[in-house]
């Protein structure tokens, strides 16, 4: 019989317990020997142990041993635990990939706003982002276009309490969407953009189930031109509601999109300096 032999490690060596945390789907953790931040995508068990599978915000997926104190969870050590079959889970995560806050309320509008330049490009925004939005209070308005963006800003006054910030398809050097971003930019007003012609092509071609965006050729209508391509019926109102049915989170979005777009969010929420 083995004699009780007693822990002789003086207590402030001793690793204090940590929490024990599910790793449920979309909970967002950080690898501790890696850096490796993303959102769990499934938990596995195999013949060295249980690993937890997570995505990062562009898409790339890691494979890790679920070893005791082996995460942080919002900066504080944890060990991931494989989660319980029984009962309805709460989404940990709003659709872009932030913490979600259950319950809570609307912010009172900011002065600030966020300009986008189509219908298509909004409705977009608020399928991501507009949990996150609403907690901060910032409202998303579309322009039709941005060939009177001088004007609209001019009108709109932007100051450091009410700072605006605008997002521009196919904003790249030598475009016009260039030069009148240089127009408009200085320290209270924020123009980013993307690369792509349409924000359509900001959806990934995997989460539509196509194997890629159609090449369009120049002087034909884009969003025509890629219904025709891929056989749909060419009703651009019906093609769009078929790809943002697709759109569930942050994961169906390119990152030069995401990135774009929480720049503006930080943007338009800081304090004043």
């Amino acid at each position: 019989m083995r004699s009780y032999q007693p822990d002789l490690t003086p207590p402030w060596k001793r690793s204090a317990p940590v929490p024990e945390v599910p790793a449920e789907p979309d909970l967002v953790v950080e690898e501790v020997s890696t850096g490796f931040c993303g959102a769990v995508i499934r938990c596995e068990k195999t013949a060295q142990g249980p690993t937890v599978t997570l995505e990062d915000r562009f898409g790339k997926h890691r494979v890790f041993p679920m070893e005791p104190r082996g995460f942080l969870l919002e900066g504080r050590l944890v060990t991931l635990v494989r989660p319980s079959a029984a009962g309805p889970v709460r989404p940990t995560r709003t659709a872009s990939g932030s913490v979600a806050v259950p319950g809570a309320r609307a912010r009172v509008a900011r002065a600030g706003r966020i300009y986008v330049e189509g219908r298509h490009d909004a409705e977009l925004v608020e399928r991501v982002w507009g949990d996150d939005l609403r907690i901060e209070g910032v409202v998303v308005e579309y322009l039709e276009g941005i060939d009177d963006l001088p004007a609209i800003v001019r009108e709109f006054s932007p100051g450091p309490d009410a700072r605006l910030g605008v997002l521009v398809d196919h904003l790249v050097p030598g475009s016009k969407e260039s030069r009148i971003a240089d127009r408009v930019s200085d320290a209270d007003v924020l123009v980013v953009g993307h690369p792509y012609i349409d924000v359509w092509e900001a959806v990934k071609p995997s989460s539509v189930g196509i194997p890629a965006w159609p090449v369009v050729p120049r002087g034909q209508d884009w969003k025509t031109g890629v219904c025709r391509s891929l056989g749909w019926p060419e009703n651009t109102g019906a093609a769009w509601q078929r790809i943002l049915s697709t759109v569930r989170s942050y994961r169906d979005l390119e990152p030069a999109l995401l990135g774009s777009v929480e720049h503006l969010i930080d943007f338009v929420t800081a304090p004043p300096e």
